[in-house]
């Protein structure tokens, strides 16, 4: 008996790709003069108030008030950094990499905006700069500042490896935020700053080399006030597989590819604020759909 061939199903009512719209003055779309003039002055201009860096494969938490700008930069060298972003003051308003992959796109760069979790859904960043913009897509349908993907954790790392693993980037941002009470549960999915990630054409999602070099930044404008972690992927630049196929190579030691990243805040001169306004959530009115029945005596 011969084999069957799958017959190619065509859709019932075949339509064009459609996409959220961010531009053309649609409810995703916002004024950006104040953001160009952001990112067109000098940060000497601004008061760094806060300055540190992160060590290899570790996890740091740090504040960054409504209006301030925060800069992430490679300072030795290509590395990867996972980023998880909360309401400073109701950690229940998170970063939706999710519903930010579906309105702004799944790499963002400058003018993309971080969207928080419902019934908040508001953007609460916005990038104001990015020197890996020109990266674009490379050969391998590859870009960067991935939300694709989410952190490594240890215990995918156990089902893969058999091996327990404390510095995984979940483990770094879980200890980053205790000094908050926050905990495991707490910890989201990331956006994975400064990586390149993309789908082949098996649609399996991969991973590549970093490309960054020292001095590089991606940096964002607080929308509110936030609780940033980010945590040192212990991949380093991912130029060594952590598992699988050559993560075995006795001359590749993934530790040689670990650099520190850097962090700058900045407080923003007033005056380069002036009309700017504070991101509100959609008025839903509530109750999802159901009409409630009126009481009666």
């Amino acid at each position: 008996m011969s084999q069957l061939l799958p017959i190619p199903r065509a859709p019932k009512n075949p339509t064009r790709p459609w996409t959220y719209d961010t531009n053309s003055g649609g409810p995703l779309d916002f004024d950006k003069t104040i953001y160009k003039t952001l990112m067109s002055t000098s940060r000497s201009l601004h008061k760094l108030v806060n300055k540190f860096e992160i060590p290899i494969r570790t996890g740091q938490a740090w504040e960054v008030k409504q209006g301030q700008i925060c800069r992430i930069l490679t300072v030795g060298g290509p590395q990867v950094g996972d980023l998880n972003l909360w309401n400073l003051h109701d950690p229940r308003e998170r970063m939706w990499a999710a519903k930010t992959r579906q309105l702004q796109r799944s790499h963002i760069s400058t003018f993309d905006r971080i969207w928080s979790t419902l019934p908040f859904l508001r953007p609460i960043v916005t990038i104001l700069g990015d020197t890996l913009a020109d990266y674009g897509i490379d050969e391998d349908s590859g870009r960067c500042h991935d939300l694709l993907g989410t952190r490594c954790d240890p215990y995918v790392n156990r089902l893969l490896t058999g091996q327990d693993f404390d510095f995984s980037c979940h483990s770094n941002l879980v200890r980053a935020v205790m000094p908050y009470k926050l905990t495991e549960f707490d910890v989201h999915d990331v956006l994975n700053v400064f990586q390149i990630t993309g789908l082949n054409s098996d649609d399996r999602y991969f991973m590549k080399s970093c490309p960054a070099r020292e001095g590089d930044y991606f940096e964002f404008f607080a929308e509110i006030d936030l609780l940033c972690a980010l945590s040192t992927c212990p991949g380093g630049d991912l130029s060594q597989p952590l598992w699988g196929p050559g993560s075995e190579d006795a001359d590749k030691n993934p530790l040689d590819v670990c650099n520190p990243l850097g962090v700058e805040v900045y407080d923003v001169d007033k005056k380069y604020l002036e009309g700017w306004k504070p991101p509100i959530s959609p008025k839903y009115g509530g109750n999802h759909g159901i009409t409630l029945k009126k009481w009666n005596n």
